[in-house]
């Protein structure tokens, strides 16, 4: 689904939305919101949009389809059949609203947990298990969907972003390019190194920060003293806080930095201010570090909780609808668990290939010695 809609304009009334954004509390920083918690449609002075409730639909589906991929994910891992898995649950505003914003010839340079951004770009959600289940380095051609292979160094992607930015201007190509990144990784120098060189040069780039609050066991408290949008007016371009729990004001704020990016303006930060729900990776445990009202504050603003809401109370869809989109869910779950299944194993030698360009004495040492180990466990089978 594409979502072809106006922005940046003041919107029409009507109803279903009513004037005036809730001011943040004293001391907070402004929030871009489109859509309250309870599903109640809101209008703000910078940022509007007007979908169709087919449009609505679509966003809905994006995310429900999105989170049972996830879910789907985490559970074959937990079976043994991947070997690690970085949940999105709580995220799906951020990413499909960002996602839908983006035109085909916009470019994506994505972490490791863009699943949402991934299946907007059309990426086969199956491909991107290869990957985790580790038979492969990748799963995509990048260059098919205008969607980067997942960086697992952490803020490095933002530094291959801004240079492929820079190239883009510099064919006078009028399209965008994206790069997500978390809030951990705005500690990085790769990403303040970014800044400078996208403002510098004006690129045609879009820093989308999903903040979830947590890098791994650290709270956003411990790595920065300001919020971090903010962060973007030392480098001399702007920053904007939007609500990453609203797929409305998260699609309508990137497509604005987008364009702006597009028609020569230069660079845009978007924070969008979100919660992870679940632990970073699987190998995570969030109960050590965090507490579960935290969690179930969070849990109250679910994004797909409240778009449902809206569509209830606008009429936009009904119990047959949801039924249908349960179905569809339950086969895309199918799906996902037939390809992984049907995945080779990895093949454990392959770590030895490729490192170096010539032979090696010392990995040819290490090659004979652990190809004897796994030998050993055949001769006690025997």
């Amino acid at each position: 689904m594409t979502v072809e809609s106006t922005a940046a304009r003041k919107p029409r009334r009507s109803s279903g939305k009513r004037a005036g954004a809730k001011k943040p509390p004293a001391g907070q920083p402004e929030l871009v919101q489109l859509l309250t918690p309870e599903g109640e449609r809101v209008e703000h002075p910078e940022y509007s949009i007007d979908l169709t409730p087919d449009e609505l639909r679509g966003l809905y589906r994006d995310m429900v389809l999105t989170r049972r991929f996830d879910a789907e994910a985490t559970a074959l891992q937990r079976q043994g059949e991947l070997g690690l898995w970085a949940s999105l649950l709580g995220q799906e505003a951020a990413q499909i609203g960002s996602g839908r914003a983006l035109r085909d010839d916009d470019y994506v340079f994505p972490t490791y947990r863009e699943h949402g951004v991934a299946w907007c770009r059309g990426v086969d959600p199956t491909n991107l298990l290869g990957m985790f289940r580790g038979v492969n380095h990748g799963g995509w051609d990048p260059n098919s969907n205008n969607f980067h292979l997942y960086t697992i160094v952490i803020g490095s992607q933002t530094l291959h972003a801004t240079g492929y930015a820079m190239g883009v201007a510099k064919d006078g190509a009028d399209s965008a390019v994206i790069a997500y990144f978390g809030d951990g990784a705005s500690s990085q120098g790769d990403v303040a190194e970014a800044f400078t060189f996208s403002a510098v040069y004006n690129a045609p780039v879009v820093f989308f920060c999903q903040n979830n609050q947590w890098a791994i066991s650290e709270p956003t408290e411990r790595q920065t003293r300001v919020p971090l949008y903010q962060r973007a007016q030392g480098f001399g371009f702007p920053g904007v806080r939007v609500d990453g729990n609203d797929v409305l004001a998260c699609l309508a704020v990137t497509r604005s930095a987008l364009e702006r990016a597009r028609s020569g303006q230069g660079p845009t930060l978007v924070e969008a201010f979100t919660y992870r729900m679940g632990a970073h990776t699987t190998s995570d445990d969030p109960t050590k570090y965090r507490q579960d009202d935290e969690r179930a504050a969070w849990e109250a603003k679910d994004p797909i909780q409240r778009l449902k809401a809206h569509l209830e109370k606008e009429g936009h869809a009904d119990e047959a609808y949801f039924a249908a989109l349960e179905t569809e869910s339950d086969a895309l779950a199918k799906r996902v668990r037939e390809a992984v299944r049907a995945m080779p194993d990895p093949d454990s030698m392959a770590m030895f290939e490729n490192v170096y360009a010539d032979g090696h004495a010392l990995v040819d040492e290490e090659r004979a010695q652990f190809a004897a180990y796994q030998a050993s466990f055949a001769e006690e089978g025997n």
